[in-house]
């Protein structure tokens, strides 16, 4: 008969606690490997030590247990990439809250909080729109532009990826009704970021393979303030005083090899696995998507768009078009013009807007134009 150890053995030998173990046990993450019939008292085998000590390691990480049992099941070189990619996903949320943090400590000391937005009244023009591409049979992208929401999101291909990216789009319209400050902007699209991924994941589990996946990236307009969220790929672009910058940032796998140092940009852009993302909106639940407020000021002109658009024009070719254009409408048929002379390999979502001035009648009216 094999020598089996007592609970407290074994929980001073893995470095647990014997409530740990007794937890564990209900979960059905480490059973013992026997129990007695009379008394209850549980023994384990010295061979279960490995997986003890993989789980305290584990929860050290701070990775939740549904995903430790997971982990655990896994060959050795499967679950090392599951750790990898959870501690990748760790560390982009992260970044994501530790920016959150700055803007809020800045906006209580009083360096970030908002202006009077009674003296600068700011208009939007603007036009949104989304094309299949030239060697798609169907398209997953959505784009909208609105009194003071902007969008675009992009369906990962399958059976609900269209659905998704609509219904990305959609939660975040009833924000448009709502007169909030400035300082509730960012509370406000979290919240309903949330709700559209609660939603996917209704039309997840409803569809034949289990998946509904999209991007999401948007800008609500309060006064002189616009508020950003951003997941996934798709990307906004600000052009201000002619030069124009990427204020979003990628979550994908290649940009993490850029972010890491072991990939140069020119070659991302040929990598096979350049599509692969490492943050979406998947109806799973815990989504952190990447929230920042923003001073908006005449002559801005913005660009939200799929990566159907900057994966094949070039930051030099969308600023060319940006700045010589005239108009939002003009603007976008170029980008889009661009894109099908590049061989439009994926579908184009895009929306351009221009901040206005307004004068004390457009700004009694609320004027936000096409």
């Amino acid at each position: 008969m094999r020598e089996l150890l007592t609970i407290g053995a074994f929980a001073r030998a893995a470095r647990l606690s014997p409530k740990a173990l007794r937890l564990y046990d209900d979960l059905g993450l480490l059973l013992p490997a026997a129990v007695d019939g009379d008394s209850g008292y549980r023994f384990y085998g010295p061979e279960q030590l490995e997986r003890a000590r993989l789980i305290a390691w584990l929860r050290r990480l701070g990775m939740p247990l549904t995903r430790i049992r997971h982990v655990c099941d896994l060959p050795a070189e499967a679950a090392a990439e599951e750790i990898a990619g959870y501690w990748e996903q760790f560390l982009a949320e992260t970044a994501a809250r530790g920016r959150l943090a700055t803007f809020l400590v800045d906006y209580l000391r009083g360096r970030g909080s908002a202006v009077d937005d009674s003296a600068t009244m700011l208009g939007v023009r603007y036009v949104a729109r989304s094309e299949s591409g030239l060697v798609r049979t169907s398209n997953e992208d959505t784009a909208y532009a609105g009194p003071r929401l902007l969008a675009v999101a992009d369906g990962v291909r399958g059976e609900a990826g269209d659905l998704a990216s609509a219904t990305a789009v959609e939660a975040l319209k009833p924000l448009e009704a709502l007169a909030m400050p400035a300082e509730d902007l960012l509370g406000a699209l979290a919240d309903a970021v949330d709700d559209a991924d609660a939603e996917i994941g209704t039309i997840a589990a409803a569809s034949s393979d289990g998946e509904a996946v999209t991007t999401l990236t948007a800008l609500l307009w309060s006064g002189s303030h616009l508020a950003l969220v951003h997941i996934g790929d798709t990307r906004a672009y600000r052009l201000r005083d002619g030069e124009l910058s990427q204020i979003t940032h990628d979550h994908t796998f290649v940009q993490s090899l850029i972010d890491e140092g072991r990939l140069t940009p020119d070659e991302a852009a040929s990598h096979p696995q350049r599509s692969l993302l490492v943050r979406a909106l998947t109806g799973a639940g815990g989504t952190h998507p990447d929230l920042s407020l923003h001073q908006a000021a005449a002559g801005d002109r913005y660009l939200l768009c799929s990566d159907g658009l900057s994966a094949v024009v070039s930051a030099a070719s969308l600023q060319k078009v940006l700045t010589e254009e005239d108009g939002p409408q003009q603007a976008l048929d170029g980008l889009i013009a661009q894109a099908y002379a590049a061989g439009a390999p994926d579908n184009i979502a895009c929306v351009v807007a221009d901040v206005v001035q307004l004068d004390a009648a457009d700004a009694a009216r609320d004027v936000h134009s096409r």
